[in-house]
């Protein structure tokens, strides 16, 4: 009778540590996609915004940031959809996705306080991006998302100080280095830990 009620006793230290360590995870196929679908989406309009500066006399090249509008109603439904199908919803997912929704709120307040004044714009949304993209790589424990938040606040510098076609390239590479390479790096790892 004393070992059957060990044994239990045991099962269920078991079960309530591993349901613990599952409220703490976060479902990184789910943060991939969104770090590919925007370092995409940025680094298609940043480079398509220079390139028609320099190549075109098209007097408004910046019409290719309106892409970013559909950009986060497909962002928003693609996390909602997948939201719904999580069997758990854990505090770390929670903690991740409201840090990226905040991050959104601030672009936002950002783009409409700088207004007429774009010239800073790339510098600040690269320091403001920084911030979710730290916070991200600790949640889910991914150093590639700490380096890319590094190398995101040192292009904001160099944005700042290296002058209109400097600034103009540093968002794509900043997109390439924080978004673009540590989700292709998720994204194989996800697909190993669904083997």
């Amino acid at each position: 009778m004393e070992n059957d009620e060990r044994i239990q006793t045991t099962e269920e230290s078991l079960r309530i540590i591993t349901e613990m360590i599952s409220k703490t995870k976060v479902n990184i196929r789910q943060s991939s996609f969104h770090l590919l679908f925007w370092g995409w989406l940025i680094f298609f309009c940043s480079l398509s915004e220079y390139l028609l500066l320099k190549l075109t006399d098209f007097s408004s090249p910046w019409y290719v940031w309106y892409l970013v509008i559909p950009g986060v109603f497909v962002s928003m439904i693609y996390g909602f959809i997948k939201g719904r199908k999580e069997r758990v919803y854990t505090y770390a997912t929670n903690l991740y996705v409201w840090t990226w929704i905040a991050f959104m709120a601030s672009a936002i307040v950002l783009f409409i306080i700088i207004w007429g004044r774009w010239e800073l714009f790339a510098s600040l949304i690269l320091a403001m991006a920084a911030l979710p993209t730290f916070i991200s790589g600790i949640i889910i424990k991914f150093r590639p998302l700490l380096i890319g938040a590094v190398i995101f606040w040192i292009l904001a510098l160099i944005a700042r100080f290296g002058g209109h076609d400097i600034a103009s390239l540093a968002v794509p590479v900043a997109m390439l280095a924080g978004y673009l390479i540590p989700g292709y790096m998720l994204k194989k790892q996800a697909g190993y830990e669904t083997v």
